[in-house]
């Protein structure tokens, strides 16, 4: 278990904040961003720690240049409208090299009326930003607000998937950038249900395998189900494979529980997923059991050359939990928090970062490895 300390810790901008709070903990943000939510995080080959996360209508991007120990003060990345935040929405991150990529549904109206899939690009380490640039080709078609990004290896490929409202029924749909976000190819839809929609309100997951293929993950509504799918794609997102189901249990539901899970592949090829049935969460591999980690919601999975680790929430908000690979015990992270996420650096020695929000407070992270 996490020690509690009263400790004094500085944010980006110098303020001094005192209180009980796990010795790993940073405060990300200042003290003016109590508003602040839904971080996520993206660590480059430097040993840089990016994260951002959306107050109000903006995207901000908070830096750390000594492995997630301390940030400099945010940095403005875009307002263009209204901001898809909230329930897994807001803006999502990937890192290579001094490369930085951002992701964030926009509408003029928002509230789901309308909302374009958008991207920025820093190309020196995330002091200054280009863009917007339209990942989404159909007007309106992301307006449900919710999507993944993923980049594979020196960051010149990355996939973005999203939940996609461009014809009746909800299907996802995804698009590559084969120059490290600078542009966008068309639109190829990874996955449309046989009963007319997925489920609604859950955002997907995207990874890289080793073979350099994209792996996309959602949950369905099939056959009055809520159950966790993936499909694969082996030719850069030209098109996608067949749906696979995860687990071999089912969750009968005619409702969406708005948690859509997580999935990553590790450094040996291992793909691992991680997700909600009814009040559990569970973890599994493809084609393999699942296994139960314990009562929760909002999950989220990292791996990398430092192990498998895995964080959700036990309530929302609720106690973070953290459950690192080797461990008989989750730990608890922190009390109280929402948003939970966490990263695994690609270099060996690289640090591994979870991050979330305290209601009222702003972002928080801590560095576990």
């Amino acid at each position: 278990m996490a020690i509690l300390l009263p400790l004094m810790l500085l944010a980006g901008n110098g303020t001094a904040y005192l209180g009980e709070v796990p010795e790993t903990v940073a405060v990300t943000t200042p003290g003016s961003f109590t508003e602040a939510r839904e971080p996520q995080v993206a660590i480059a080959d430097t040993g840089s720690v990016y994260i951002t996360y959306g107050m109000g209508d903006t995207i901000y991007c908070s830096v750390s240049n000594d492995g997630g120990r301390r940030y400099a003060a945010p940095i403005k990345v875009a307002e263009v409208g209204k901001l898809s935040l909230g329930m897994r929405r807001g803006p999502r991150i990937v890192a290579a090299g001094k490369t930085v990529v951002i992701t964030a549904i926009y509408g003029q109206q928002g509230k789901g009326r309308d909302g374009e899939l958008l991207s920025w690009r820093s190309t020196d380490s995330g002091s200054t930003w280009r863009g917007p640039v339209r990942v989404s080709d159909v007007p309106g078609a992301a307006r449900e607000g919710l999507h993944a990004m993923a980049a594979l290896g020196s960051g010149k490929l990355i996939a973005c998937t999203w939940l996609d409202l461009r014809e009746k029924g909800t299907q996802i749909y995804a698009s590559y950038s084969r120059d490290g976000g600078a542009t966008w190819d068309k639109n190829v839809r990874v996955y449309r249900s046989p009963d007319g929609t997925v489920c609604e309100c859950c955002h997907p997951s995207a990874a890289f395998d080793a073979s350099g293929g994209i792996i996309v993950m959602w949950r369905n509504a099939l056959g009055g189900a809520r159950d966790m799918y993936l499909a694969r794609s082996a030719n850069a997102g030209a098109d996608f494979g067949p749906a696979q189901k995860l687990g071999q249990e089912t969750w009968p539901l005619n409702a969406c529980p708005m948690d859509g899970g997580a999935l990553a592949v590790g450094a040996d090829g291992a793909v691992t997923t991680f997700w909600r049935r009814d009040q559990q969460m569970f973890t599994c591999s493809p084609g393999g059991p699942e296994k139960r980690v314990g009562r929760g919601q909002q999950g989220w999975v990292a791996m990398g050359n430092s192990g498998t680790f895995l964080v959700w929430l036990e309530g929302r908000p609720g106690r973070l939990r953290l459950l690192t690979a080797g461990a008989s015990e989750p730990q608890i992270l922190s009390p109280l928090a929402d948003d939970p996420v966490v990263a695994v650096s690609a270099s060996r020695n690289g640090p591994v970062v979870a991050a979330w929000t305290v209601n009222q407070q702003g972002i928080r992270s801590a560095v576990l490895r």
